[in-house]
């Protein structure tokens, strides 16, 4: 346990130290794809359970254990906005699995406006993520995944494709149900700009922990998250840039802090708490709940069923549905 922690905060200050400038495109691929991950402060890297939906954070979570599994996800994010996800998963052999699946953000109908101010019709905008899954067991403990993934937006009469590659590792020690992950995100490359400048990748660097207690089947998650820089500047609305954080708080935005409560398979409880969204919420005058998450899951017959709530912005709760089934079992 001493040297997984050393190692999650010795990787955490030397990544930390890189710095990423500019503004990157396909900022949906952020989002939490599962409503586990989303009760639990929005992201993990290192939940072991059979959950499908947990491999769209990071693809070393994949196993064999999710034979012929199909998972659905739909967050209602604000107003009508949406974002969802499906995939279908199938081992392969005893040591590898894979899966297909795809994930969208639709942001509705978009009121258009000239520069003088006159109406020129409505127009939608729509990310979409079509993505390929590998994972193969490496040792007893040891697991890597990588996802392939091919993007398109659209945004009005614009248009805009990308290629990325997500890259993982997961580490369990059932004996003492900890557990380790680590993953690059979104290393790629826009394909084709709206227009002519092409714009970066949202790519990351994250890792995270679970460890369960020795006597109550509470387990405790810590991930870390935009690794590739360390601090994280605020824009408002118009435009004036905040970088007065200290140590400390830019220390914290980087942490995403989960808890869950599982009494048998069937049933699960979480809650979560991700400092960066309270802070920036904060500037924004969020109210108390900013920033906290919390869901619950059970099984029903043949389906697992999750669903969470988080505040993502000021104005609203957003509530995310996931449900899971394995064909088999029919």
């Amino acid at each position: 346990m001493r040297h997984f922690l050393f190692i999650f905060f010795f990787s955490f200050l030397l990544q930390a130290a890189v710095a990423q400038t500019g503004d990157a495109g396909y900022t949906f691929l952020r989002y939490p794809s599962s409503a586990r991950a989303n009760a639990m402060g929005g992201n993990t890297m290192s939940l072991i359970e059979r959950d499908p939906s947990l491999i769209f954070h990071n693809p070393a979570l994949l196993g064999a254990e999710m034979d012929k599994m199909v998972n659905l996800n739909y967050l209602n994010y604000i107003s009508d906005i949406n974002v969802g996800s499906a995939l279908f998963t199938r081992a392969l052999k005893e040591k590898a699995a894979w899966g297909v699946g795809a994930s969208f953000f639709s942001q509705g109908n978009i009121r258009g406006m000239s520069v003088e101010g006159l109406p020129t019709g409505d127009f939608t905008a729509k990310d979409i993520s079509v993505n390929g899954f590998f994972s193969y067991d490496l040792s007893e403990r040891w697991r890597g995944g990588v996802a392939l993934k091919f993007l398109y937006s659209g945004i009005g009469d614009y248009t805009s494709m990308g290629l990325a590659v997500d890259a993982g590792l997961s580490y369990y020690n059932s004996e003492k149900e900890f557990s380790f992950g680590f993953a690059f995100k979104n290393i790629g490359a826009q394909l084709k700009a709206y227009e002519d400048e092409r714009q970066k990748m949202p790519w990351d660097i994250q890792m995270g922990i679970t460890k369960r207690m020795a006597h109550a089947p509470i387990r405790l998650s810590l991930t870390a998250q935009y690794l590739t820089k360390w601090k994280l500047d605020y824009v408002d609305d118009t435009d004036n840039t905040y970088k007065e954080d200290n140590f400390f708080k830019s220390f914290i935005k980087h942490m995403v802090i989960g808890v869950d409560y599982v009494p048998s398979e069937n049933f699960w409880l979480g809650v979560g708490y991700n400092p960066k969204t309270a802070l920036d919420m904060k500037l924004q005058g969020g109210n108390a709940l900013a920033g906290f998450s919390g869901g619950a899951g059970v099984k029903i017959k043949m389906f697992d069923v999750g669903v969470s709530v988080a505040k993502y912005h000021p104005s609203a709760l957003s509530m995310m549905l996931s449900i899971s089934t394995t064909i088999s079992d029919f």
